[in-house]
């Protein structure tokens, strides 16, 4: 799955400057994004969708549906881009409030991983190796199986703690205002 942020931005009339302001971002960054260099946190991909006035399944290059029903399928048997840190798996409209996503975190911090916040609840599942989740100030080690839900504005961060691939299904569900 490709990142359109190149085509939303250009779309939009905003350059990498404008948008790097707008969201907080550096322009450096949104460059390496739009080359496919990196993959942006969650959060960050929130941050240049709603700056871009778009959905997150029009940022990760979904089409734009109103059916009810979003099945995205599994390619050789793997959910989502296996080489990439983030990979979208849930169809996404501006109806849904839920996004689902596999993350899939580094051993270590070479690729700049910072701590991540955005709006909304998370929940993560583990599905393969030992992964560490740093939230706000306290660090947990989880493994294939264990499950953590947490308000996702507190910053939080993920690690690979073995040598063996880890891999999470994350879930992110915006609060809504009664």
């Amino acid at each position: 799955m490709t990142l359109n942020l190149k085509f939303l931005r250009v779309q939009s009339g905003m350059t990498l400057e404008q948008l790097a302001t707008d969201t907080g971002l550096t322009r450096s960054y949104l460059s390496k994004l739009e080359r496919g260099l990196s993959s942006p946190s969650i959060g960050s991909a929130i941050k240049i969708a709603e700056a871009l006035g778009t959905t997150l399944d029009q940022f990760y290059g979904q089409p734009d549906d109103n059916d009810p029903v979003t099945i995205v399928r599994a390619r050789n048997g793997k959910a989502g881009v296996t080489d990439n840190y983030l990979s979208l798996v849930a169809g996404l409209s501006d109806e849904r409030t839920m996004r689902a996503f596999i993350v899939r975190p580094t051993k270590t911090a070479k690729h700049g991983r910072i701590m991540s916040h955005h709006e909304g609840e998370e929940i993560l599942f583990v599905l393969t190796g030992k992964i560490e989740l740093v939230i706000g100030k306290r660090k947990e080690v989880l493994s294939p199986g264990d499950c953590v839900q947490f308000d996702s504005t507190i910053p939080h961060k993920l690690t690979q703690m073995t040598a063996e691939t880890a891999s999470a299904l994350v879930v992110i569900a915006n609060k809504t205002v009664p």
